[in-house]
């Protein structure tokens, strides 16, 4: 009725992610009137900017916001559907790092969180946060058909970090660098081939560039070292291009340093006849053997309808361009008389070429070995750098991969059709190969809005109503698969209980609980002496983060100087850092005996309040 109408017009949300579900959220919000009261409002925040692949699930945005902010854009839809809806944006990661402007005083004024995000960690972060604060949580995710919410109450349910998913499975280094059986390999390694020649590269010689100490930042880099010093050599002296025709030659050979020549020392290494010790057949099982591809600057690929050849050609020579500043062009008159030019040198095999021919090779190789032997030689390349004073103002691009902008998906998916075609894996078009690189989920609209809506329903459970006090039973959590279609609805798990006997009374606490201490800034030996009377517990160890503030086998003349000190005065004289002027509690961990029993009491953490 109109009395839970009014608690949902005060309600005080922070929604975290303006992406398909945020967005679902706020339009219910808004229609709903949570944060449309004299008392109410709601906080977003998302970092991210909108992208054109967006726009088929995130329905607040248009074309005309494309590189517009997320969160701003959503919050004017939403001002547009409810007037009277008071909201702020921002434009911030919630993290360590923006604690300051999502501090205790934030969170002190919110009745609640909802999370729209698409990663473990920050949902896992957020999670923390509910808990100190002790917030209501509702949290929920898509994947395709499939969906799910989860309701975290305070003392009710347990907190969403309470239970974790297993780890996703990697793809072993070995299957990527050598035997790769399926497109999903060679689309990841030819993303990771872009950001190591279009971005580290680029990122390894501006640091060499404008760091004064950059041998030292070398010596930490004990495995990857004559990497990094062989990429600078080449980026910066050996392959640096004057031109952009210098770009299509550097494109040309490096067509066939990929796709012919390290396949061929690879069958030289392991010719396709290769015997195992167990005498089965190397090029076996997963094990596909592969193809030298010979250059054709007129091939098509009927499978990806793309001419792979010359658009990796294309791709690379521009992306190398941009690199260096240079203007780049696609006129294909123009790169076909080039490359009639270009001389490629015949390949001869080396010799002594270790290649790992499983996963535990790889790692062996990964933990590197001779480093004594490297060092000689890494000191002689550095040495044979040109100095940073005689290149002053000079400095590369680096290029982030975006899924989203066409020429970065050409060079990736030409190079991922290439590989695939050296080990006869069928092709994949650019549409189909941005969705697998960019780790695109396929978002539905239609679970969206069904998980949203179940996560409204807990919202109303959530603010309550007048007639009774709601129990875990009549919360909800749901799983659904539009596909089958499957959906089930169940209890939350209570929070794990802990024992602990306190003056003679048992107290069962969860990782909602703490000690609430709300006195002022105590001394050490105020705290101290609360605690024997509120609690009958000696201190016998108190810390805060790392630093130990108490302990009783400590130096007896620093504890005794400590102890007239206010607790805050302690540990800024410790950690040499002053408090954010946001921050008004202290999280102190203690170990504590009772005072009768000599016994050791598990207690939950001090929630300190010393502002």
């Amino acid at each position: 009725g109109k009395e839970l109408q009014e608690k949902i017009l005060n309600q005080k949300k922070f929604l975290v992610g303006a992406g398909a579900i945020g967005c679902e959220m706020l339009k219910n919000w808004a229609l709903m009137g949570v944060g449309c009261g004299d008392e109410g409002h709601i906080h977003i925040t998302d970092m991210d900017r909108i992208e054109k692949s967006n726009l088929s699930r995130q329905f607040l945005f248009r074309t005309r916001h494309i590189n517009h902010f997320k969160s701003t854009c959503a919050a004017e839809a939403a001002e547009d559907m409810n007037p009277d809806i008071k909201i702020t944006s921002y434009q911030e990661k919630v993290g360590q790092e923006t604690e300051h402007l999502f501090g205790d005083d934030f969170y002190d004024k919110l009745t609640g969180v909802c999370t729209a995000l698409d990663n473990v960690e920050a949902r896992l972060y957020v999670d923390q946060k509910c808990l100190f604060y002790r917030l209501p949580m509702l949290e929920s995710g898509t994947l395709g058909t499939k969906g799910n919410t989860q309701v975290v109450v305070p003392h009710l349910t347990e907190n969403y970090g309470a239970t974790r998913d297993p780890p996703e499975k990697s793809i072993p280094v070995c299957t990527l660098k050598n035997f790769p059986n399926q497109i999903q390999h060679t689309l990841q390694w030819a993303r990771d081939y872009f950001e190591g020649i279009f971005k580290q590269n680029a990122e390894d010689v501006n640091a060499y560039l404008s760091s004064p100490d950059f041998s030292q930042t070398l010596q930490g880099q004990e495995n990857t070292k004559m990497d990094t010093l062989n990429s600078i050599k080449s980026t910066l002296v050996d392959e640096r291009p004057r031109s952009f025709e210098d770009c299509v030659v550097w494109a040309r050979n490096l067509f066939e340093d990929l796709f012919s020549n390290q396949i061929q020392q690879l069958l030289h290494n392991f010719p396709e006849d290769q015997v195992t010790s167990s005498g089965t057949k190397f090029w076996s099982g997963s094990k596909r053997c592969p193809i030298p591809l010979m250059f054709d600057m007129n091939d098509k690929c009927e499978d990806a309808e793309m001419r792979n050849h010359m658009d990796f050609i294309v791709a690379a020579s521009n992306l190398r361009a941009s690199m260096y500043g240079i203007n780049g062009r696609t006129d294909e008159e123009y790169f076909t008389n080039v490359l009639k030019g270009v001389i490629v040198p015949d390949f001869a095999p080396k010799e002594g070429v270790k290649i790992a021919a499983n996963e535990a090779e790889a790692e062996k190789e990964a933990g590197g070995g001779g480093a004594l032997d490297d060092a000689d030689e890494a000191d002689e390349i550095l040495n044979n750098l040109p100095e940073p004073s005689e290149l002053a103002g000079f400095k590369l691009n680096p290029i982030d991969f975006d899924k989203d902008i066409d020429d970065h998906m050409l060079f990736v998916t030409a190079c991922s059709n290439l590989r695939a075609l050296n080990y006869s894996i069928p092709t994949e078009d650019t549409h189909r190969s941005r969705a697998i690189a960019g780790k695109i989920i396929p978002a539905i609209a239609t679970t969206t809005a069904l998980v949203t809506g179940l996560v409204c329903l807990e919202l109303y459970k959530i603010v309550g109503t007048p007639r009774k006090e709601l129990d875990v039973d009549a919360f909800k959590n749901g799983f659904i698969n539009l596909a089958i279609p499957f959906i089930t609805l169940s209890e939350p798990t209570p929070p794990a209980k802990t024992k602990a006997v306190i003056k003679g009374k048992e107290w069962n606490w969860t990782a909602w609980d703490s000690i609430d201490v709300n006195k002022g800034d105590l001394t050490l030996g105020q705290l101290m002496e609360y605690f024997k009377d509120e609690f009958n517990l000696e201190i016998s160890m108190l810390s805060q983060g790392v630093s130990i503030l108490y302990s009783f086998f400590a130096n007896k003349k620093k504890v005794a100087e400590r102890m007239p000190m206010p607790m805050s005065e302690i540990i800024t004289s410790i950690t040499k850092k002053e408090f954010p002027p946001n921050q008004l509690f202290i999280i102190l961990e203690m170990i504590a005996n009772d005072l009768d029993t000599d016994e050791e009491v598990e207690i939950p953490y001090v929630k300190f309040r010393f502002r």
